[in-house]
């Protein structure tokens, strides 16, 4: 096999593969090119360098989008401690570097570069494997321990950076993404019948853990792995908990207003210029406010990018989750601060065009046109700039969707975001949603992922209510949107920083009560009385709207017209499960079904892309039922 290692060409993935029982070494030109390939796949996530290391039992795969240390940064790194050589890649943001770095030089440890990722190897070798808990950052990495004979495999406290790993014949394969481990000789994807239910009961979103793909899991958020000789553990290092919440209100304020300054400052560390998405909601809004008065602070102007659709003024239709465009709050917001803003725009054309893009940037049919505009926008930004900051997280942290504070919704017994499961079967055939039983898995995994809800003893039933919701937002719903994000920005080599996903912020608004996350029945009031400062009076006082979504007629008919001609097509895998009468009944008035069936945004147009992103999927894949 020939085999040609160029370690300066590519891009921030991993990848790699253990087994203790095999020795790489005797074929290092074959397993080398393994490597390579892997990290390949992955170029899309940076396009920096690359690199490979291979050991007796294992090997690692780095592409790398430079973001700090942008001379000497390159991976994997190896060190050595008495006779012991380590080795790791990283994807992902330190940001408390500087203070990890000065502790460890106390012990001894002098540094070649000014790379996180130097730090987070010489914290392991010095604190084992719970150093983790010393990290605040997004992340996903895996160490070599030579001479322990050991791979561990872990993942940031929130899941900002992804991870999957497999088993085959023996072999552990791990990698950023699931495309990167069908790069490994003998892996195939294959499609199971609980993949299936995922897609189609609780998709786009993911059960915690669960790859979808046969035999393809995830680490889990704030989990890490230990694999030696033929045994694999998994540790927990963080999870959300419970305890009294005894701050005053202006206490709570402060110290929310203290978290979310410090996280957002933090993150604008980096070697390459930060910029943020300015879409003229709140969230957004407190995070273009701090960057830019840090910036100001260093005499530089921030970049700022906003997203909208052709023709939106035309045709947008205000609804209870969607009440009023964004545009104006964007004036709003530049009127008072001063940065170099960039007005981006897609049209229905571009946006269904790229729908077969999102399914190749996640691996799995997704958020539909939420996540191909979302694709579209990062790849013009990054033309611009290699880092952003985001508003994400913001309500599922704070309470600010309709299912907090909405009785019908908060008192469902099932996934308030997917409240009307009747709409996923509209266009099944009857013998499919039988077998499938679409309900009953989505209930299931509700009821399971409730009974790892955290409560104090004496909570009341309403409470317990809502720190449910509070719970199964951040572990389910953030996931979702946090997995978009990544996904989508890197597959242009754009990372996305999230700082309301701090685990600090996260770790205490979630003990918070409501009653001060709603205070006198304005939602997210905690958020907005904690950066009144910060925000024009006419965005601190906006009721909340979702990321922006075409309502333009056209991407609705360029929907039915693909539709009508995938169900011409004789092996469409979709063909399988689908009812053409109830389709065709379906197609003649899909936005008549007005109601969300995910979320806020995806209704009747959304649910023939995501059968279109089905397709697409199951053909790119090979994958049959």
């Amino acid at each position: 096999m020939e085999c040609v290692q160029n370690v300066g060409k590519y891009m921030c993935g991993i990848a790699g593969f253990f087994n203790a029982s095999e020795n790489y070494q005797q074929k290092k030109e074959k397993w080398s090119c393994v490597l390579t390939s892997m990290h390949e796949c992955l170029a899309h996530r940076g396009n920096d360098e690359a690199g490979i290391y291979l050991s007796d039992m294992a090997g690692l795969s780095h592409a790398r989008l430079s973001i700090r240390d942008i001379v000497t940064g390159k991976q994997p790194i190896l060190r050595q401690k008495d006779g012991n050589e380590y080795a790791i890649v990283y994807n992902g943001e330190l940001y408390n570097t500087e203070e990890l770095a000065r502790d460890l030089k106390t012990y001894g440890y002098h540094f070649s570069t000014t790379s996180d990722t130097e730090v987070i190897l010489y914290a392991y070798m010095q604190y084992g494997p719970d150093f983790v808990k010393k990290l605040n950052g997004i992340f996903a990495f895996a160490i070599w321990d030579d001479n322990a004979k050991k791979l561990l495999l872990y993942r940031d406290r929130v899941g900002i950076k992804p991870l999957f790993y497999a088993f085959l014949s023996g072999q552990l394969i791990f990698a950023s993404e699931p495309k990167a481990l069908f790069c490994f000789p003998g892996f195939t994807p294959e499609l199971s019948f609980e993949g299936m239910r995922e897609i189609l009961s609780i998709g786009p979103a993911r059960t915690p853990g669960n790859g979808i793909f046969k035999h393809v899991n995830e680490v889990l958020p704030g989990h890490y792995l230990i694999f030696c000789d033929d045994t694999v553990s998994d540790h927990t290092y963080w999870d959300l908990f419970r305890v009294p919440h005894t701050d005053s209100y202006e206490k709570t304020v402060e110290t929310v207003s203290f978290l979310i300054r410090d996280s957002v400052t933090r993150q604008m560390v980096s070697d390459v210029p930060v910029c943020t998405f300015l879409s003229g909601g709140i969230d957004s809004s407190i995070v273009t406010a701090i960057a830019c008065r840090y910036l100001s602070e260093h005499g530089e102007t921030l970049n700022t990018f906003s997203f909208d659709f052709k023709d939106n003024d035309l045709y947008f239709k205000s609804n209870a989750f969607q009440p009023e465009r964004d545009l104006p709050y964007v004036k709003i917001m530049l009127d008072h601060y001063h940065t170099n803003h960039t007005y981006l725009e897609c049209d229905e054309k571009l946006l269904f065009s790229a729908l077969k893009d999102a399914v190749d940037a996640k691996d799995f049919p997704g958020m539909t046109d939420v996540d191909s505009s979302l694709l579209y926008f990062c790849s013009l930004v990054k033309q611009h700039n290699k880092v952003a900051l985001t508003g994400e997280c913001a309500d599922e942290i704070f309470g600010g969707y309709p299912w907090f504070y909405r009785e019908d919704l908060l008192s469902r017994d099932g996934f308030p975001w997917s409240a009307d499961m009747s709409v996923r079967t509209l266009f099944l055939k009857d013998s499919f949603i039988k077998d499938l039983d679409l309900s009953a898995y989505s209930y299931d995994c509700y009821q399971t992922s409730l009974r790892k809800a955290p409560h104090l003893p004496d909570e009341t039933d309403i409470e317990r209510k809502r720190y449910n919701i509070a719970y199964l937002n951040i572990k389910w719903f953030m996931q979702t949107l946090l997995d978009r994000m990544d996904r989508t920005s890197m597959y242009s080599g754009l990372e996305a920083r999230v700082p309301f996903a701090d685990h600090r912020i996260i770790e205490y608004v979630f003990n918070v009560p409501w009653e001060m996350k709603y205070q006198n029945g304005v939602e997210k009031a905690l958020l907005r009385d904690a950066c009144k400062d910060l925000l024009p009076q006419e965005l601190l006082h906006r009721k909340k709207s979702p990321y922006p979504k075409t309502y333009h007629p056209g991407y609705e008919k360029l929907l039915i017209e693909e539709m009508k001609h995938i169900l011409t097509q004789p092996d469409a895998p979709i063909k399988d499960f689908i009812d053409s009468r109830k389709l065709d009944t379906f197609l003649k008035a899909p936005t008549e079904y007005g109601k969300p069936w995910f979320g806020q945004l995806m209704a009747g147009p959304q649910l023939l892309a995501y059968f279109i992103q089905i397709n697409y999927w199951m053909e790119k894949y090979k994958l049959h039922l």
